[in-house]
């Protein structure tokens, strides 16, 4: 009989590529039986980008690419985990593991775990999948009140997780500083690796810098000027793979609109033939007051990477040691860099075209060897089954 799975979503859509593309079509694979409990708002499901989905997916249950998903209403979200509909369901469902992937989903695990473990013959196990801090010590936009809150809540949860899975070694040496018995992995937001893979040519004229994922407005007013202060010197082009959210629109002033192309926001599987032009991606985090951006390995971090696009980054701890480990790109050495900080560095690998290429070889390599899905699909499934063998211990006991 084949284990279950259940994914606590508090927020986060439910195709949410690290949760439905990645982590549950893993399992599926490896003959898990997967169910994702996810929020409606207004009665309505929400795309990556947050667009609603009007016309489809509109059942309470359903069944997706072989995963069950069963939805219910944000607006009935109760303090009181005992009428709170996540923590019905979840208990209805009566899973083998939960993974939570938010600290307030992580809460709801908690108590579905304790409820579940006071039965009879049930040994329901918990994952806390941490993507970042909650809460950011740095955080100026949070009052110093909640975030004890929240860190007692963390704490708390803490006590009743038998694995974290994080996204970068800066958040797991966080977590192991709190308790160094706590079994935590990293699993890195990496996609499967693209098949076919072609390095760029060194001698075309035309250079293109790609910025994949959601967009600040500061960021965009930064691509903005770095396109202006770009194009006189090289045929450039400023590739915007995604952008703003759903309902926000990007509009280039008229002297630079014909120099930056719109993608809007593609299939995951799509992105591998969206970025197969771009030269060099861009990735603007500011660490200043944000201890989640300075341990930050975002996805579209690995998704250039694995195309074999070398990485313009700020100084963030995380993609610093990476980049000069793997010497796949450049790293301004400033928290906060101006446009102008950014197109010395595309200037001088535009210059150094051999220079580029082999940062692109670099790339692809670190790919191939250690951080392609491929590799991170191993540490998930080493994951569950581990609890299986508990299981048995348990059993045998």
């Amino acid at each position: 009989m084949s284990r279950k799975a259940c994914f606590l979503l508090g927020y986060l859509p439910f195709l949410d590529a690290r949760v439905f593309e990645c982590e549950a079509k893993t399992l599926l694979k490896h003959g898990y039986q997967v169910t994702i409990i996810a929020p409606r708002k207004g009665g309505l499901l929400y795309d990556i980008d947050g667009k609603p989905f009007r016309t489809k997916f509109l059942e309470k249950t359903f069944v997706h690419q072989g995963i069950k998903v069963i939805t219910y209403n944000s607006e009935e979200r109760n303090e009181n985990h005992l009428f709170d509909p996540l923590y019905q369901l979840g208990v209805k469902e009566k899973a083998d593991i939960y993974h939570a992937h938010e600290l307030n989903s992580f809460s709801y695990g908690k108590e579905i775990k304790m409820t579940l473990n006071k039965q009879k013959g049930n040994q329901a196990k918990l994952i806390y999948d941490s993507r970042q801090l909650t809460p950011d010590p740095y955080s100026l936009t949070i009052d110093e009140k909640t975030k004890q809150k929240w860190k007692n809540m963390l704490l708390t949860n803490l006590k009743e997780a038998d694995y974290i899975i994080t996204v970068s070694d800066s958040i797991k040496s966080w977590y192991l500083s709190i308790d160094p018995l706590l079994p935590v992995e990293v699993i890195y937001n990496s996609p499967p690796l693209v098949s076919n893979f072609k390095c760029k040519e060194e001698n075309t004229k035309n250079f293109v810098v790609a910025h994949e994922g959601n967009l600040s407005k500061t960021t965009i007013q930064k691509i903005f000027a770095i396109t202006d202060s770009t194009k006189n010197v090289m045929d450039f082009e400023f590739k915007v793979v995604g952008g703003p959210r759903y309902g926000d629109k990007l509009y280039a002033p008229d002297h630079i609109k014909d120099k930056i192309k719109r993608s809007d926001w593609v299939n995951y599987h799509s992105l591998p033939l969206v970025l197969s032009d771009v030269d060099l991606g861009l990735i603007d985090l500011d660490p200043t007051h944000s201890l989640n951006n300075c341990f930050s390995m975002p996805s579209k971090f690995f998704s250039y990477l694995n195309n074999g696009i070398p990485v313009l980054v700020n100084k963030c701890s995380d993609m610093d040691k990476f980049v000069n480990t793997y010497q796949c790109g450049i790293v301004i050495n400033k928290l906060n860099p101006t446009p102008a900080d950014y197109v010395k560095g595309i200037v001088y690998l535009y210059q150094n075209k051999a220079r580029l290429k082999q940062m692109s070889i670099n790339a692809r390599k670190a790919m191939e060897d250690t951080y392609s899905y491929e590799h991170m699909e191993s540490r998930l499934v080493t994951i569950y089954r581990s609890f299986e063998s508990k299981q048995t211990n348990y059993l045998l006991s």
